[in-house]
């Protein structure tokens, strides 16, 4: 048994698990991956001190360098496939399944990338942008031939400039904020002033970007992904561009799917357009023994998602008894400071980026919306004539959510959809209910699992 058990190896749980190591908690780290980063700090551990990926990628060293020299129990390629809520883990690793119990369990999963669904976007050579920045880390592999970058958001800037100082220039940069965003986002000013030193490093992106001769084209409408066996144009309200490269970001947004299937309380997030999981301060959530840090519960960055993994440790320490309350209060304070500090800008980037309507909801019936099971759009809006009133009855109708990726995807498009044909908001139907599995698992990895004892006591 262990004391804390945190899922997910990124920004969040690096930090959260050397704390509770120097806090004295013994400590079990989980992760998909088979070195410590998460998505943004990828092989972090083995990138050089002149990668194009930028000083901001480099911040990730110092801490997988902390979590290397603790105590903390790393199990790297280890997949969690379902926790049962009195602390138990269901663990896959190396084509075996194991279980493991926690007193204390601390969600990390961090985030996805909001889909967009754009006519063409399951064409060979359309991908996410941080699908391709996933391949820079990983492997030092950029995109060979005409590279188009589309959509909004720090991300779309920053993956441009990596791919610039790779090699790999893009053809165009195409961003499709509307100006009302613009205009929205200048409201309050005091967000400006407190985030101003991150306004100066996006506005160092956008500036080289356009030193690399990279051609930017605003408040794009209409994007499409056109080709019969691959992409071979982009396209848009009144042009085209030969490509061979279409990266599409549109933002991100928390990847809730173990707090849901946890049935943790839940709430919509009007401004940042996602469910996240309802959070104390220190990240406590419904369920008594389980908490959350990181982008998995609401989006603000590394840097946060570093602040409050420590926080969670520091609050799991005093849940499991190492500290008191008055330990907890004032080594959290210097963290609460910084965190407020970056927190700052987030409704400024929340307003500039919202995504527009058609990112939400497709307007062409013909796009496909689950791409596991080949779902249209349109085939989402007749269900709902005939009576699927949201996302779980749309999945017994359609089958959409129910292909590998189990609706991480086409989750976020399925309700928007349906809430718009119904005349409801996305709080209103709500989303999927998810369950074990988590993520696919083979029936040769179930073999040997030796089932905890309590599950085999009879029912009263």
């Amino acid at each position: 048994m262990a004391e804390l058990a945190i899922i997910g190896a990124g920004p969040a749980g690096m930090a959260a698990a050397v704390l509770a190591d120097e806090l004295g908690l013994e400590t079990v780290l989980i992760d998909e991956q088979a070195s410590p980063g998460g998505q943004i700090y990828r092989a972090i551990e083995r990138a050089e001190p002149r990668t194009p990926l930028g000083g901001d990628y480099l911040a990730g060293q110092p801490l997988a360098a902390a979590l290397r020299v603790s105590h903390v129990d790393y199990r790297p390629s280890t997949t969690l496939w379902h926790v049962d809520p009195e602390g138990v883990l269901f663990l896959e690793t190396a084509g075996r399944s194991e279980t493991l119990t926690a007193r204390r369990i601390l969600l990390a999963t961090g985030a996805v990338e909001r889909p967009v669904p754009i006519p063409g976007w399951t064409l060979p050579g359309v991908m996410t942008a941080g699908a391709a920045q996933l391949l820079l880390k990983s492997s030092g592999l950029v995109p060979e031939g005409r590279l188009v970058l589309a959509g909004q958001g720090p991300l779309l800037y920053l993956a441009a400039a990596q791919l610039t100082r790779a090699g790999a220039v893009p053809a165009a940069l195409f961003e499709t904020t509307p100006l009302k965003n613009y205009l929205e986002a200048m409201q309050p000013v005091a967000s400006l002033w407190a985030g101003r030193w991150r306004l100066i490093k996006g506005l160092g992106l956008i500036s080289a970007v356009r030193r690399a001769g990279v051609p930017i084209r605003r408040r794009l409408r209409g994007l499409r992904a056109v080709g019969r066996h691959r992409l071979e144009r982009v396209a848009w309200e009144d042009g085209e561009l030969a490509a061979d490269y279409l990266l599409l970001h549109e933002g991100v947004i928390p990847n809730v799917q173990v707090s849901l299937a946890l049935q943790l309380r839940h709430e919509w997030d009007e401004a940042q357009l996602c469910w996240r999981p309802s959070l104390d301060a220190w990240g406590q959530t419904s369920l008594g023994n389980i908490a959350v840090a990181g982008d998995c519960g609401g989006i603000a960055g590394a840097e946060a998602a570093v602040l409050t993994g420590r926080l969670a440790a520091l609050d799991a320490a005093l849940w499991l008894g190492h500290i008191g309350t008055a330990e907890r209060d004032r080594r959290a304070a210097p963290i609460r400071t910084a965190l407020d500090r970056e927190r700052a800008f987030r409704p400024f980037l929340d307003r500039l980026y919202r995504p527009a309507r058609s990112v939400m909801v497709p307007a062409e019936d013909e796009v496909i919306a689950c791409r596991c099971e080949e779902v249209s759009v349109g085939t989402i809006r007749r269900a709902t004539q005939f009576g699927a009133q949201g996302p779980n009855q749309l999945k017994a109708f359609t089958r959409c959510g129910m292909g590998p990726c189990q609706g991480r995807i086409c989750g976020p498009l399925v309700a928007a959809i349906a809430a718009d044909r119904l005349g409801k908001s996305i709080a209103e139907i709500g989303t999927w209910r998810l369950r074990a599995p988590f993520k696919p698992i083979t029936v040769g990895a179930l073999a040997d699992l030796e089932v905890p004892d309590f599950a085999s006591e009879p029912a009263t």
